[in-house]
């Protein structure tokens, strides 16, 4: 675990410090207080038993007693402490992952998977936290306990400890060989639940999928695979890990054997007493569970390191998009230029070294109030343009202006308040239809809420649920239409009141006339909002002011129905496809590009 790890984990220790720093120290005294007692026991049996010293007896047996109350007392507290500052130092683990997810970017969330992420807050997370409590505990109380039972047995008899040196110097060279060998299997481990999280995560949204193609057999057999190779990886690093234990026991079995042979000899000498023979082997005892103790710790801090690796992965993400020093605070209008903006999903460099780029030179330039229509085939670059609009990706190249400015000049909060996008693939959370609603605006009253479901047509099936506004959405919106999702949708975006609105594809699942009714809408009751609408069929852009037509990341056209009908031979064909009722324009020729 290198050192901006160990670093970053400490840094969340936070307020929990004090509980960290105890934990420690009340741990020493305990294993101090429980070292003594077999020291205290040789004194009882060599001068108070041996000799019939009555009052050694229990005066040694009191101390015995004193020392046995004080390690109990010292280990409850020590137990109490940790499980405060490790509980803590776990909660603020988890806040910090969540809190900087939140910064990213687009870009910065493509580079982990949903499963990846929801792994590293909860197994990698719960992994530390048992770490930092073993660490706490059981990292100062083993090497303490054996480094004072070491001294304990030079003290007594120095030469028959080097029985236990020389025991530790073999021990340690094992520990060293499974530990390193085993340390990059449960790297794999790791990786290996994020592809079983994922599995299970596609499956449970795609439940009704499944069903409807009758593909359980299918998802069975992807978990069955996934699970297998966890549990190849898992069998394999503890087969190795279980070699701690006959190792430790056949170090410690021939410490015992030893000790036996040679203090015999020191006994029948005169140079050890009964008393001290007996400690002796209590010590041993000792050394083993402290020895038992750090192989455990060897274990753990494997596992745990891999889990510390993935953790900090998300931590030391530096959000690709962030605030200017300077940022402006308002958007004037809803204007919109593209000045030779070219974009690609495959990193900083993409566009150089790609000829498949999502974006090419893209130029163009909307007037505030403008209402815009963009068509073009899938991968043509449609929804890439919009999302660059509100910052959810910066381009590689060129500039992105809104309201005369470059929008990297703004404050991001700013910005996507003034520019409010209705994704492709939008959610609904769960809760009351007002809580989704407010998303839009948290502060926003019941009849503003209405305004903008009467905008988005969706005032009428919103009254008629059971509840009306109050109605509760389940995660997703499971329990309403895909047309009546995407017009809660839209409505949240109008509560925003912004200046510029974005539907990417957001009304494809309403049928013709609903969307005709939402088009209308907002041509009647926001005239100086500029709209710009993405869209599979012609019937929901030809009214526009302009229509910008896009093909493999390039502009092909940007005119008004009219003119692009005599003009331009791509929107000519893709109007007489669907007037042909051959569906939506997604024809071959413009399958060439990047993202759509």
């Amino acid at each position: 675990m290198n050192k901006s790890v160990l670093g970053t984990l400490v840094r969340q220790i936070g307020t929990y410090r004090w509980a960290a720093v105890a934990t420690p120290v009340l741990t020493a005294l305990e294993t101090v207080a429980d070292v003594l007692i077999p020291y205290e026991t040789a004194l009882l049996i060599d001068r108070g038993l041996s000799v019939g010293s009555m009052p050694d007896v229990w005066k040694y047996g009191a101390l015995m007693l004193l020392l046995a109350f004080l390690s109990l007392l010292l280990g409850v507290t020590a137990g109490r402490v940790s499980a405060y500052a490790s509980t803590g130092f776990a909660a603020n683990l988890r806040s910090a992952i969540y809190d900087r997810i939140q910064t990213f970017s687009f870009a910065n969330i493509d580079r982990f998977t949903t499963s990846g992420l929801v792994t590293r807050m909860t197994t990698d997370v719960q992994s530390l936290q048992s770490a930092f409590q073993q660490i706490m505990r059981v990292t100062v109380r083993a090497p303490f306990r054996l480094l004072l039972s070491v001294m304990m047995c030079l003290v007594i008899n120095p030469h028959l400890s080097l029985i236990f040196v020389v025991a530790l110097l073999v021990l340690g060279l094992c520990l060293y060989l499974i530990i390193s060998r085993a340390a990059g299997l449960f790297r794999q481990v790791f990786a290996q639940y994020d592809a079983l999280n994922l599995r299970v995560q596609e499956n449970v949204q795609g439940i009704r999928v499944v069903k409807a193609f009758v593909r359980e057999e299918h998802e069975n057999s992807k978990f069955e695979t996934a699970a297998e190779g966890l549990y190849r990886l898992y069998t394999r690093a503890e087969r190795l890990m279980a070699l701690n234990h006959p190792v430790m026991n056949l170090v410690m079995y021939g410490c015992i054997i030893a000790l036996s042979w040679w203090g015999a000899h020191f006994v029948v000498g005169g140079t050890l007493t009964t008393g001290q023979l007996t400690s002796l082997f209590t010590y041993i005892m000792s050394i083993l569970q402290a020895l038992m103790m750090l192989s455990m710790i060897f274990v753990m801090l494997t596992q745990s390191a891999a889990s510390a690796q993935r953790v900090c992965e998300v931590l030391h993400e530096e959000p690709d998009i962030v605030n200017p020093k300077h940022p402006l605070m308002q958007v004037t209008d809803g204007s919109l230029e593209f000045r030779n903006v070219r974009f690609d999903y495959g990193g900083a460099d993409g566009w150089q070294k790609s000829r498949r780029s999502a974006l090419y030179n893209v130029s163009f330039s909307i007037r505030s109030g403008e209402t815009i229509g963009i068509v073009g085939g899938t991968g043509s670059g449609k929804s890439t343009l919009v999302n660059l609009v509100s910052r959810l990706y910066d381009p590689r190249g060129g500039e992105v202006l809104v309201g005369g400015h470059d929008v990297k000049e703004y404050d991001l909060e700013v910005l996507r308040n003034a520019v409010s996008v209705v994704l492709q693939h939008n959610t609904l959370f769960s809760g009351s239809v007002l809580d989704n609603l407010r998303w839009g605006r948290s502060d926003a009253s019941l009849e503003e809420c209405q305004w903008a479901c009467r905008l988005a047509q969706a005032d009428e099936f919103v009254s008629e649920m059971p509840e009306g506004y109050e109605t509760r959405i389940e995660q997703d919106g499971v329990n309403v239409s895909g047309g009546q999702k995407q017009r809660l949708c839209i409505a949240r975006a109008l509560l925003k009141r912004p200046r510029i609105l974005v539907l990417d594809d957001s009304t494809s699942a309403c049928d013709t006339a609903t969307d005709a009714r939402i088009q209308r809408a907002f041509r009647e009751e926001l005239p100086g909002v500029t709209k710009i609408i993405i869209a599979q069929r012609i019937s929901s852009v030809c009214l526009c002011d302009r229509i910008l037509v896009m093909d493999n990341g390039v502009v092909s056209g940007f005119d008004t129905h009219e003119e692009l009908l005599r003009t331009n031979d791509l929107y000519r064909e893709i109007c007489a496809l669907q007037n042909a009722d051959k569906g939506d324009f997604d024809v071959p020729q413009t399958e060439k590009g990047g993202e759509g």
